[in-house]
């Protein structure tokens, strides 16, 4: 139960931290606190748990690891299970602590979810969400699987994948908020609901297709150091 407790944990603290950043701090840091939020969040559980499960903490990740060949399906299972369980944890405690303001309202103020369209942040259309969604993915999971390949230094791996997340985030939080990570988008949906539900499908569907997109690249030898 290692490495699901570790990937449980490790989303809840990239969730809690990073949207709590937007819903909690938002007015004060800005789009380039936020961004620092998410990535800082993901390097200290790079290496407070990468030991423990390789801190995926985003079932697009362990997805691109299955399709990149350095996993096999069943051990990813457990993987993103616990993923999506800290997510939605995450999001709760969240909920609660955001709550503790008298004038928050999670259908006014909500929980940093991801959305699109009339009335949300940038007001992008749905074909540019779902492009930013795709290449932001396949772009964040071609940092993670070189960065840790065999064969490569990988002292460093862990400050590398938070900062291009720091770098996705200054670009793409007017689009979409910016998931790359369907629990991070589940989680806070599920307690917002309305339009963020509606939506979530979106991201689900293209960070996985671009985490598949970049395992089968590395799969085929392309771009793999091996």
């Amino acid at each position: 139960m290692k490495k699901p407790l570790a990937e449980f944990l490790g989303t809840f603290t990239l969730v809690l931290f990073g949207c709590g950043a937007a819903v909690i701090a938002g007015a004060e840091i800005g789009i380039t606190g936020i961004s620092f939020a998410f990535g800082l969040a993901l390097i200290g559980m790079a290496y407070g748990i990468g030991g423990v499960s390789g801190c995926h903490i985003n079932p697009a990740v362990t997805l691109g690891v299955v399709v990149s060949g350095r996993m096999s399906i069943g051990e990813a299972i457990p993987y993103i299970v616990a993923q999506i369980a800290g997510g939605i944890a995450g999001a709760a405690v969240l909920l609660m602590i955001a709550s503790g303001k008298t004038d928050y309202s999670v259908a006014v103020n909500g929980l940093g979810q991801n959305g699109w369209g009339a009335g949300y942040l940038g007001e992008y259309a749905i074909e540019a969400a779902f492009i930013f969604e795709v290449v932001a993915t396949f772009l964040f999971l071609v940092v993670i699987l070189g960065a840790t390949g065999s064969g490569v230094p990988t002292a460093m791996a862990g400050l590398a994948i938070g900062l291009s997340l720091v770098v996705i985030h200054l670009v793409g939080i007017n689009v979409t908020g910016v998931s790359v990570n369907p629990a991070r988008s589940i989680g806070p949906a599920l307690f917002v609901g309305g339009t963020a539900m509606s939506q979530v499908w979106l991201f689900i569907v293209a960070p996985i297709i671009g985490a598949v997109a970049a395992g089968l690249i590395f799969r085929s030898g392309l771009l793999d150091a091996d």
